[in-house]
Order: C-alpha cells, then sequence, then structure tokens
C-alpha cells in the first residue's frame, strides 16, 4: 500500500495538483485523467515514476499505465490524497521515449470507436465470468476428465449454465443503458429502447407482409437506436417548455425512437449485424493462415492508434450470431508474441531497470494483460516490437488454419482464455500460443536492439 500511495502522490504532483484535474477515473490498467491546463503537466516525470509503465494521450485524456488491479487502488488513493492534502513527493525528470512518442498519435475516428468501446468495457468483468464459468462446464462435462461426474450432479451443472449464460440473457439491456450513459440519454429509456427490440411479443405483429423478428440486429441494432433516443430527448428537452418536458419528452421520445426502430432501424441493425457474423466467419474460415497472420500481426499496431476498439460489437456479434468467437483467440496470438520477445530482451540486455521492468510484466503478459510490455518494454526499443508482432502473426496463422474458437466475447486473453476454448481446440491453442512464443523469441534475437543505457 505504501507503493501505491506514493505512486498516487507522484502522479498528483506531476499533474500539476488536485486544482488541475477535470476529470479522474481508471479503466482496468490505466488512470485516466483530464486536466485544465496541459502547461502545468511534469510529462517527463509521470513517465519515469516507479510504477508507470507507459503514457497514453487520446483526445484531451492523458492515460498513465499501471497495471490491472492497479490503477483502481491508485485513483481511490489519488481521491483520498485529494480529499486530505496536497501530494509532497517528488521525482527526476527523464526524456519521453520512442515508445511514448508514438504512443500519441492518434488515427481518426479513436474517439468515435472510444465511446463505441466504453458502452461495452463495463460488461467486461460480467464476460469473463460467464466465458469461464462455461468453460468449467465443459470440463465437468468430459467423463474422460471427471468420470461420471455430469450424471451425479445435473443439478449443479444445470445452475452454473445459469450462471454462465445469464449476460447473455440481459445483454442487450445492458448495451441499452450503457450507450444511453456514453451519449448523454437517459439511461431508464436506453434500457427501454433495447426492451422494445427485444421483446417476445413483436413476433406476433406483421409488417409489410412479414413477421418481426425479436432481437434482430442484436447489439447493432440497440446502439443504433439508443444513439438516436439521445439525439431525439436532447432536441426535445430545448424546444420543449420546462412545465410539460419532464412529461411529454419520455412521451414524445419513446413513440418516435420506437416507430423508427421497428420500422428503419431494427432492420438495417440486422442486415449489419448478417454482415459482420458471416462476413468474419467466412474471412477466417476461407483465409486460413494468411487472413489469420494478418489480423494477429496488425493488431498491435491497431491498439496503439486506439482503432481495435472497433472490434468489440464484432466480437460480440460473433458469439450472439454462432455461439462462438473464431476472432479472439487469433488475436490474442499479439500478445503472445509480446512474451516471447520480453522474455528475449530479458536475456540479452544488461539494463537493470529495463529487466525490473520485464520481470514485472511478464506475469500479466502471460495472462493476457499485455500494456505493460508493449509500452515499457518492445515499443521503447523498436525492433522488438516489429518481432513480437511477427510472432503473433506466426501464432494467429496457426489458429486460423485450426479453426480454434471460444466461447467469451471479449476480455480475456492469454493463457486464461484456454479455459473457454471450445471442446477440443484446448491443445491446439496452448500449443499455437507455445509457437508465438517461440517466433516472438526467435525474431527478437534474430533482430536485435540496441540496449539502453542506465
Amino acid at each position: 500500500m505504501e507503493k501505491t500511495a506514493a505512486l498516487a502522490s507522484g502522479i498528483l504532483q506531476g499533474i500539476g495538483g488536485e486544482k488541475n484535474i477535470q476529470r479522474l477515473e481508471n479503466c482496468m490498467t490505466r488512470v485516466r485523467v483530464e486536466v485544465h491546463n496541459d502547461d502545468d503537466l511534469d510529462l517527463p516525470g509521470l513517465k519515469q515514476l516507479p510504477g508507470v509503465s507507459g503514457y497514453v494521450k487520446q483526445g484531451q485524456q492523458h492515460q498513465l499505465i499501471v497495471g490491472p488491479g492497479k490503477a483502481a487502488q491508485v485513483v481511490d488513493a489519488m481521491r483520498a490524497l485529494m480529499v486530505g492534502g496536497e501530494a509532497t513527493a517528488s521525482f527526476d525528470d527523464a526524456e519521453s521515449t520512442k515508445a511514448q512518442a508514438k504512443a500519441k498519435y492518434k488515427a481518426p475516428m479513436s474517439d468515435a470507436l472510444r465511446q463505441l468501446a466504453n458502452v461495452f468495457i463495463p460488461l467486461i468483468p460480467a464476460f469473463i465470468a460467464s466465458g469461464l464459468i462455461t468453460g468449467i462446464i465443459n470440463i465437468l462435462k468430459r467423463p474422460d476428465i471427471v468420470g461420471d461426474f455430469a450424471t451425479q450432479y445435473p443439478n449443479l451443472l444445470g445452475i452454473l449454465g445459469i450462471f454462465g449464460s445469464a449476460v447473455f440473457a440481459i445483454m442487450n439491456i445492458l448495451v441499452g443503458v450503457n450507450t444511453a450513459k456514453v451519449f448523454g440519454g437517459s439511461l431508464a429509456m436506453g434500457g427501454v429502447m433495447a426492451g422494445i427490440l427485444s421483446s417476445p411479443q413483436l413476433a406476433q405483429i406483421t409488417l409489410f407482409g412479414e413477421a418481426l423478428q425479436p432481437g434482430r440486429g442484436g447489439v447493432i441494432a440497440v446502439l443504433l437506436v439508443v444513439i438516436l433516443m439521445c439525439w431525439i430527448e436532447k432536441r426535445l428537452r430545448a424546444i420543449l417548455p420546462g412545465s410539460i418536458e419532464l412529461i411529454l419528452n419520455p412521451l414524445l421520445t419513446t413513440l418516435i425512437t420506437g416507430s423508427v426502430a421497428i420500422v428503419v432501424l431494427q432492420p438495417l441493425g440486422g442486415w449489419i449485424s448478417d454482415a459482420i457474423a458471416h462476413g468474419a466467419s467466412l474471412a477466417i474460415d476461407r483465409g486460413g493462415l494468411l487472413v489469420g497472420a494478418v489480423l494477429s500481426g496488425t493488431f498491435l499496431p491497431l491498439v496503439l492508434t486506439g482503432l481495435h476498439q472497433g472490434l468489440v460489437p464484432i466480437h460480440v456479434e460473433l458469439v450472439q450470431a454462432h455461439g462462438y468467437n473464431a476472432l479472439l483467440p487469433i488475436l490474442s496470438m499479439a500478445g503472445v508474441g509480446q512474451v516471447g520477445a520480453a522474455i528475449a530482451v530479458l536475456m540479452k540486455t544488461r539494463n537493470a531497470r529495463l529487466k525490473k521492468v520485464i520481470k514485472g510484466a511478464l506475469p500479466v503478459g502471460l495472462l493476457g494483460i499485455g500494456e505493460p510490455l508493449i509500452f515499457g518494454v518492445t515499443l521503447p526499443l523498436g525492433k522488438p516490437f516489429l518481432a513480437a508482432c511477427l510472432g503473433g502473426a506466426v501464432g494467429g496463422a496457426l489458429i486460423s488454419y485450426w479453426k480454434v474458437a471460444t466461447v467469451i466475447t471479449f476480455g480475456l486473453s492469454g493463457l486464461p482464455l484456454a479455459l473457454t476454448v471450445v471442446t477440443g481446440k484446448v491443445m491446439l491453442y496452448l500449443l499455437g500460443y507455445l509457437v508465438a512464443v517461440i517466433a516472438g523469441f526467435l525474431f527478437t534475437w534474430l533482430l536485435g536492439f540496441n540496449d539502453p543505457e542506465e
């Protein structure tokens, strides 16, 4: 806890103190800060704080990568310091690294895609729990592993099945609420719009000669409808008299948005959803080695630019459409290549600080959280980042060729993902994992790197 408090104190001082903070929050691995005045930031000092493995700027938001679980602890400690007094810790300045300079690049549409991803990020814990529970069920159903457990305890498996599938039963409602939150609408109205699209009573209604389909378009339709709802709600709030706005706004918003949703947006969402699910599946099935290599080999650059966030709805659509996700295991190999590259750097470098960073980042890298390795190790060194991409491409090619798939949508990667891989493909996933590590190691060893001075 002392290290966490020291890090929180250092960050607070580096961003110009409590008065400079406009917004403070965290995700799984990053402390996210928006400030009033960027000139008050001590970026070189922030980047060199012990415990900070990388820095990224997206839009107006400054993001410090501190690692999984630790991000929430650091933000809590910062808030405690903001209430109790001003931080006093000081740290030496240092020049920004090549990794941090590259990480500043913001690709077109990255802000819009970040908003899209923010709809799904709060659902990650539920997806992880669901995937792991489903993986446990698959193991318990195998007589070659647990004998006749399934026949002896059918009720237990039934209860676990409910636990594992619950998130998908209310998926559209959760997405509707989160979309309204991200785009500035009423949360309850967002849930209502999703409820309209998912209502079983739609099947009893015929429109233009065809029966309506409950849930058609999945999360894509929900996103389109709730975004429209937020826009209509804001417009009505601006033009309706205050005395009747509270009553007429939700009424008119529901009637207008619901009508457009049923007639236009749900069919459009269904077409987009089918195109995404079938297109992605067809590309993976037909593309084999080449598609797998391209997807995995280019994923880390997408992460740097923020464009990877646009893949989130695709993951969800694949599971909703097919019951499994063939894209996630391929992309996870990108992080595995990082592991091999980092091991090679660890064996070759003589820089004590770099060794310490690698030893701290490798355990979470094995678990599929690659940001500390990307921003703290491979990207600053240049060539190891390229080698990691190449190693990931080798693993992704094999995973695609073997048609490995998982039951989880997103949020899990690395070795834990093996627990969610469909029956019969687990060993192939682990073999692909091992090959990606070896390939990342060999490419790094052959390409080499300039060992930084202490």
